[in-house]
């Protein structure tokens, strides 16, 4: 407690956490208050973030990057799953595809390419395990496909009914479970030693006792997770008084919001020169959304939502993550990054969000 203390001392970010307990003030005493509400929620977040970076640098430093940016990778979408778990609850189905589609796209694309940028701006060249990041590529791509298909049926096949979607859903569903249990077993077990890091990283502030950092990670996971929901709730209203259309929201908005605590890991490991774990989190936070969470959500919807879901995703939503799938795919592929290469993943991100900002795409 006494290094957790320290920490916050002498990190004058970290003083923003004043900010944690005010959200809640906020929703209990002014809960119509929604822009004021969407601004502590967005400043109270950072702070959290930048706990939870440090202390998942401070497991990976005794676990290996591969297991540090694993566990980075669930903790962060624990936020989106808590996020998504309650709008379907609600039957806002909509909205937890496009939170789904959006947390694919901004953890391959932004957290990507701007550890890429941030990284390569500090240091010439940087090196990662290539073989690491092509297994994630192709799970990505894999899910992609997945989830293309309900789509592309649906719409050259007039004959495809609702309830034929919905068990082609869920059959899906499980085997994307099921290729993605598979994937860490592979990755974590039987063939680890092909996903060690590329590249050794600088010295730096000697980590917490793995003791301290998990407690940390369980304890900033629930703070964030609880913003999260308040984040949410207010981020709608406050789009409208900053002129936001609800598919920017919902796909960039809400996407960066909910994944702040892993971009903080991501590019603090990339400026350390460790983008193994950079990579590890970016990637391996996609594939989980992709082939652990958005199957897991449609299954729950059987038991917690009011009508079934399916994988159905309106169609520039599907291109949008097959573009990002190839993308990533081709910037790893040489297992060498320079901060140029940055800029072009980063540059394919901002067409996207441009887009989105000035023509939502068609809900159907």
């Amino acid at each position: 407690m006494n290094l957790l203390l320290k920490e916050i001392r002498h990190n004058p970010l970290l003083w923003l956490l004043i900010f944690v307990p005010a959200v809640f003030a906020g929703k209990a005493l002014k809960p119509e208050a929604h822009t004021l509400l969407f601004a502590l929620s967005v400043l109270a977040i950072v702070p959290l973030a930048a706990l939870l970076s440090h202390a998942t640098e401070s497991v990976a430093a005794k676990t290996g990057d591969a297991v540090g940016g694993l566990l980075n990778a669930t903790l962060g979408n624990l936020t989106e799953l808590v996020i998504a778990l309650t709008a379907l609850h609600a039957g806002q189905y909509m909205l937890v595809k496009a939170s789904i589609a959006g947390a694919i796209v901004t953890n391959t694309l932004f957290m990507l390419g701007g550890s890429f940028l941030l990284g390569g701006l500090k240091h010439h060249v940087q090196e990662f395990n290539r073989g690491s990041a092509r297994m994630q590529a192709g799970l990505l791509f894999l899910a992609t496909v997945a989830l293309l298909i309900p789509s592309a049926v649906s719409g050259s096949d007039s004959t495809a009914g609702a309830a034929f979607i919905e068990e082609l859903s869920v059959g899906l569903a499980v085997l994307l479970i099921v290729v993605y249990g598979m994937g860490m077993l592979f990755s974590l077990k039987t063939h680890r030693e092909l996903f060690a890091s590329a590249q050794a990283g600088e010295a730096g502030e000697a980590p917490w006792p793995v003791g301290l950092a998990l407690a940390t990670l369980a304890g900033v996971t629930v703070l964030v997770a609880l913003v999260s929901e308040v984040f949410v709730e207010s981020v709608q209203e406050a789009a409208v008084a900053f002129g936001m259309t609800p598919a920017f929201v919902g796909f960039i908005v809400v996407a960066l919001v909910g994944a702040a605590a892993e971009m903080a890991s991501a590019f603090s490991g990339a400026r350390k020169n460790r983008l193994d774990l950079s990579v590890g989190i970016a990637l391996g936070s996609a594939s989980q959304i992709a082939l652990f969470v958005a199957p897991v959500l449609v299954v729950l919807s059987y038991v917690i939502g009011p009508t079934p879901m399916s994988l159905q995703f309106w169609p520039g939503a599907v291109v949008m993550m097959l573009i990002a799938t190839m993308t990533a795919a081709l910037v790893t592929n040489s297992g060498r990054s320079a901060w140029f290469v940055g800029v072009l993943v980063l540059a394919v991100y901002l067409v996207f969000a441009t887009t989105l900002y000035l023509m939502p795409p068609r809900i159907q």
